[in-house]
């Protein structure tokens, strides 16, 4: 009754809606609870969640999306440095963050507003470690913004230092 071409056509208009009803579902499917203690949690403008209205993350959680490594100078240290942590553009799609902007708060309630778009412009990261070993609270840990400062001059500035916001806690998606 139908031509090959047809049934091609048709076979690869189900396939591609399917792929898209399945990447959909997947997009907001809960997040694992985290096995420790949470040391992030992330809110707002979110489709996947693991407690509440909420994603929290524990180290190990962390880790599994895949650690990279950023080398620079900042201002806060001597000499180079090695930070270890993840993409803060991949943990946003983990999320499923839809916003704009995102404000990064502290421990001790230092908040830095930091538009999305730096994350993958800039391959910003959320440092778990410096040169090996993680960070403790008492010196700049557990998570910490960095800039790949060394990678452009702009970033070399105020604007971005300011939006590295160390003993990071939460992230608010807006």
């Amino acid at each position: 009754m139908f031509g090959t071409k047809w049934k091609n056509y048709m076979m690869g208009t189900f396939v591609a809606l399917a792929g898209f009803a399945g990447a959909s579902a997947t997009s907001a499917d809960p997040l694992k609870a985290p096995a420790d203690k949470a040391i992030l949690t992330i809110s707002g403008r979110i489709a996947n969640t693991n407690k509440g209205q909420t994603a929290q993350f524990d180290r190990e959680m962390l880790e599994a999306l895949g650690l990279v490594t950023v080398e620079t100078t900042t201002p806060w240290h001597e000499g180079k440095v090695r930070f270890e942590g993840v993409s803060l553009d991949k943990l946003m799609k983990t999320v499923g963050a839809s916003g704009q902007r995102v404000s990064v708060i502290a421990l001790n309630d230092y908040t830095t507003e930091i538009p999305m778009e730096d994350f993958a412009k800039y391959n910003v990261i959320l440092a778990i470690k410096r040169d090996g070993e993680y960070m403790p609270v008492r010196d700049k840990g557990p998570l910490f913004v960095i800039y790949p400062y060394d990678s452009s001059p702009e970033l070399k500035d105020q604007t971005y230092f300011a939006r590295s916001a160390w003993q990071v806690v939460k992230i608010v998606v807006k």
